[in-house]
């Protein structure tokens, strides 16, 4: 089974990275491989043309490949809310939650959380434009195995941005080097009320998998569960995968990022995610139609949730 995900040196979908590299898919008897495609769009379009099996990426996205839902869904959530962080230069002074500081900075975000941020900042009342804020790709960030949070925070260090809107890893690395300062978190609140529900982190497959291979779906889910709640009991298990697969200090930085995220750790998707998701997919113009959770939701399989 192939599976995707669009950032690999990052906590935002690590419970599918740990479920490949500490052996739960194999448990489950599935045979895993893990592949880095960026951005989430691109992920999708594969899973769309069956180069996939699973996607692990930001829910909403799945609709830049699927319109209106049409073709594929939501498994079970990797943690909860939407997960990024905004960050900016550390030599600004902002304070937690002053938004109106964005006006007139550059502000990087990948292909798909772009859409994210910038709808946070309208609902906060910031006029991109009028407000001469910059959104757009961190230089850089293109390449097969880079990470674009931790890209950002290269790029502020050197000034090609003034901040970022990225993960906690790449927040966490400017924070550590004291060239950052986190403004908003989204998934703990810090942010207007309905961005939090903007997305969140889900294991995603198309409708052609479900239909062709509904056991090996039931198995990736189960797999998902199962390492949540083993991270859950033990999150320094997460250090081993680290040491595995990223650099030196994000491996050190891992375990602590994911142990800040266990209150998340939960893959149910509730039908108030759902319709938080889509009134935000809606008001961008990512969904025209109204959709029933069962349309986006893959029903048959939730129970596994809580098996």
């Amino acid at each position: 089974m192939r599976i995707a995900i669009p950032d690999l040196i990052s906590n935002s979908y690590f419970p599918a990275v740990a479920a490949v590299e500490l052996g739960f898919f194999k448990a489950e008897g599935l045979d895993a491989e893990l592949e880095l495609i960026f951005p989430v769009p691109k992920t999708m379009e594969d899973l769309r043309d069956g180069k996939l099996d699973f996607v692990a990426g930001a829910a909403h996205a799945t609709l830049q490949a699927f319109p209106n839902w049409k073709g594929a869904k939501l498994l079970a959530t990797l943690a909860q809310n939407t997960y990024w962080m905004l960050v900016l230069r550390s030599d600004l002074n902002v304070e937690m939650g002053d938004v109106e500081a964005v006006k007139g900075l550059r502000i990087g975000a990948a292909p798909g959380p772009d859409s994210t941020i910038r709808q946070l900042l309208v609902e906060s009342g910031i006029d991109l434009e009028k407000d001469k804020v910059w959104v757009g790709p961190v230089p850089g960030s293109t390449g097969a195995g880079v990470s674009f949070g931790v890209n950002a925070a290269k790029a502020l260090e050197e000034g090609v941005i003034d901040g970022f809107w990225a993960n906690a890893m790449g927040s966490e690395v400017a924070v550590r080097s004291g060239i950052g300062t986190v403004v908003l978190d989204a998934r703990r609140g810090i942010c207007p009320p309905a961005a939090v529900h903007y997305t969140f982190p889900a294991l995603v497959t198309s409708d052609k998998v479900i239909e062709k291979d509904p056991e090996s779906v039931r198995a990736a889910i189960r797999a998902i569960v199962k390492v949540q709640k083993a991270l859950k009991e033990d999150p320094s298990r997460a250090t081993a995968v680290g040491e595995k697969l990223f650099p030196a200090m994000e491996a050190s930085m891992i375990a602590g990022l994911i142990e800040r995220d266990l209150p998340f750790y939960d893959p149910m998707i509730s039908e108030d995610k759902v319709n938080g998701m889509n009134g935000f997919a809606k008001e961008i113009g990512l969904l025209t139609e109204t959709v029933t959770y069962d349309q986006v939701v893959a029903t048959e399989f939730i129970s596994l949730w809580t098996e």
